[in-house]
């Protein structure tokens, strides 16, 4: 029987910040539990740190919130992250005033942040067992 795995998400679009500074906290709670990347997002010293703080506390009241409506057990203490993207958006091209008349360019990067949370297997779905191989057949040849 095949137990189908839910998932539960939250977006956060045209953030303020490149989409390499908000990969280095996503980096960094990917594949926890929720608990753990919550702490992990509230102590990190980077700007958009509070926004996927805020961002991972919605997808839990998302998953919350929908197995409430569906009447589906689900185990908070069992959530993970199981995806943490940060997506380009669209880039706001700018001008910096330059020495003797001139400007140079610059893009202001914007960033669409998109965390999904799911529920973890059983503990026995975690171990993977390794089995043996079977046994390999040898061919007869035919002698003449």
């Amino acid at each position: 029987m095949a137990v189908e795995t839910r998932e539960f998400r939250a977006s956060a679009r045209y953030q303020h910040v490149s989409p390499q500074k908000a990969r280095l906290v996503l980096d960094l709670i990917r594949g926890r539990g929720v608990q753990e990347a919550l702490e992990t997002a509230a102590f990190t010293k980077k700007r958009i740190a509070p926004v996927i703080y805020k961002l991972l506390s919605s997808a839990v009241d998302n998953a919350k919130f929908l197995a409430s409506e569906e009447g589906f057990d689900l185990d908070v203490d069992n959530l993970y992250v199981k995806q943490a993207l940060a997506n380009d958006g669209p880039r706001m091209k700018r001008i910096r005033p330059a020495p003797m008349g001139r400007a140079y360019r610059y893009q202001r990067r914007l960033t669409h942040i998109v965390l999904s949370v799911a529920e973890r297997g059983s503990a026995e779905s975690l171990v993977t067992k390794a089995e043996e191989p079977a046994p390999a057949k040898k061919k007869a040849g035919k002698k003449a």
